[in-house]
């Protein structure tokens, strides 16, 4: 007997095939790259959803600066709204006060005067789109921009204006007062 160790078997792979080591450090290598993958894609995706976050605030301040400005110019035309209006009454007012101004003026005078004054006030009304509604005889009755006071017999057709008792207005095509107006009964 020999004093000699023999050696124990050695795993000998026939070529083409890999150790147990050699698929494991294979394995985790292939780990190694999905997980670098997959951290590169996550770190991809955070800076997209990051620019996204920036972009969404950066829309919501303009967004928000709109709707401000937006408040600030419905604020700033009502309350100059009737700027325009105001200054084209101005010398409806100048006329009036001239007209007062006058001790010793004729009755003719005053007519004139007053005329002058209602046609500078229409002119001034018709500038700022206030229409007068002064249907003539006859016209149908429109209950959007006439209000009947009485009903009276007539020849007419039923529902038609017979005389007008005090014009109506409109402004921009929206009723301010409706004429009020006799119309015909029906027969």
């Amino acid at each position: 007997m020999s004093d000699t160790n023999p050696t124990p078997p050695q795993d000998s792979a026939p070529t083409g095939f890999q150790s147990t080591e050699d698929m494991v450090a294979a394995q985790a290598s292939h780990e190694a790259d999905a997980l670098s993958s997959t951290q590169a894609e996550l770190a991809e995706l955070k800076a997209k959803s990051a620019e996204l976050a920036d972009q969404y605030l950066r829309a919501k301040a303009e967004a928000e600066n709109a709707r401000r400005r937006a408040e600030e110019e419905i604020s700033k035309a009502r309350k100059f709204a009737v700027e325009s209006f105001a200054e084209s009454l101005l010398p409806v007012t100048d006329s009036l006060e001239a007209g007062l101004t006058i001790k010793d003026a004729t009755p003719e005078q005053i007519r004139e005067g007053a005329q002058a004054t209602l046609r500078q006030l229409i002119a001034a009304l018709e500038r700022n789109k206030v229409i007068a509604i002064n249907p003539a005889a006859g016209a149908k009755f429109d209950p959007h921009q006439h209000q009947a006071i009485s009903v009276v017999p007539a020849e007419q057709e039923a529902n038609t204006v017979v005389s007008v008792l005090q014009k109506g207005y409109s402004i921009a095509e929206r009723v301010l007062r409706p004429a009020l107006v006799t119309v015909t009964a029906p027969k």
